[in-house]
């Protein structure tokens, strides 16, 4: 894991996320997609985990549901003014959803979770525990976890392995919602597509403490999983995406004039084949029409990540250059 084992001397001996009052202030935040029959039990698991000490907030951000999430978020926020609701216009997706919660927390701590109870708010306290060492991110692992083997977690592992492999950052569990964040090092980060699982990577790379702890996961009693074997393939784009930005935005003629000089290359050699089948070989340049195949098909898939690639650029471009939100805020509860 891409983190340091040694503590901040400057942290005191509880993270310093305070409110003008000196109590303790962490902001939970909570996309909820049609998630009814959960919210009750869901604010109520959070009351009951957290210390009566600590002074925190739970933004639960209504990602368009069409069920019955938004009355019972209302409800919940009547019942206790720290339940703080954000309701978005339709749905946005779930890292929408997320940066939407982040922008209104207030805290100096931020935790994220799931809605669908499988997530343990009893957690939150030793995510925190962590921080209190010195880390800056603390990551949940689900050691235990209660999902489809086969269409849920052989997924996520061979995910997390590609992950760990091409960011550098040693995580066993990507997937895990259940993160603690310092402020300081995500105040700077803009979420897009599927990208709310690598905020840890985004941490370290600009030098961040890493950590990882194992976390409880229950079974999904009520609801429906909104997870697919689709989405293994979104974050392996995501992932390509997040690299190329990282490595390549301020140079992107790395990319683009690398792949010139491959395409140069692979035209000189099979140029070179086609000489070597005409004079000895004995086929002429139509009889060996494979090469032409292979470096088309290449070529092809290559071009459409970089085009891929490009547009995501030219995404970024339009919503910061016009300060553009991913999201649109239909009305509020219990906000300043």
């Amino acid at each position: 894991m891409s983190a340091a084992e040694t503590v901040r001397p400057e942290d005191p001996a509880t993270v310093s996320a305070r409110d003008p009052s000196g109590s303790f202030l962490l902001s939970i935040v909570v996309p909820v997609y049609n998630e009814s029959g959960n919210i009750e039990e869901l604010a109520r698991r959070i009351r009951e985990a957290l210390p009566p000490s600590w002074s925190w907030e739970a933004i639960l951000v209504n990602d368009g549901s069409t069920d019955g999430s938004a009355a019972e978020l209302d409800a919940a926020a009547a019942a206790d003014a720290r339940i703080r609701v954000v309701h978005l216009r339709r749905n946005f997706g779930q890292t929408a959803a997320m940066m939407a919660g982040l922008d209104a927390a207030r805290g100096e701590i931020l935790v994220a979770m799931d809605a669908d109870l499988q997530n343990d708010p009893l957690d939150i306290p030793l995510l925190v525990t962590e921080l209190e060492k010195g880390y800056d991110v603390c990551s949940g692992w689900r050691r235990d976890r209660r999902d489809a083997a086969l269409t849920r977690i052989l997924p996520s592992r061979i995910a997390n392995r590609l992950i760990s492999a091409i960011s550098g950052v040693r995580l066993k569990d990507y997937g895990c919602t259940l993160k603690a964040y310092r402020r300081d090092v995500i105040r700077d980060v803009k979420l897009y597509g599927e990208m709310h699982r690598f905020i840890p990577i985004y941490a370290s790379w600009q030098g961040a403490r890493v950590t990882e702890i194992p976390v409880r996961h229950h079974p999904r009693l009520r609801g429906r999983s909104k997870y697919g074997l689709e989405r293994t393939l979104k974050v392996i784009l995501d992932l390509i995406v997040v690299k190329f930005l990282t490595d390549y935005s301020q140079k992107p003629i790395y990319v683009f004039g690398g792949f010139g000089l491959a395409s140069m290359a692979a035209s000189i050699l099979c140029f070179g084949l086609m000489v070597y089948y005409k004079f000895w070989g004995g086929k002429t340049f139509i009889e060996t029409p494979l090469p032409e195949l292979v470096v088309l098909l290449f070529v092809v898939g290559f071009m459409s990540i970089l085009m891929g690639l490009l547009a995501e650029l030219m995404v970024r471009t339009y919503y910061e250059s016009q300060r553009k939100s991913i999201y649109q805020i239909e009305r509020t509860v219990n906000m300043d």
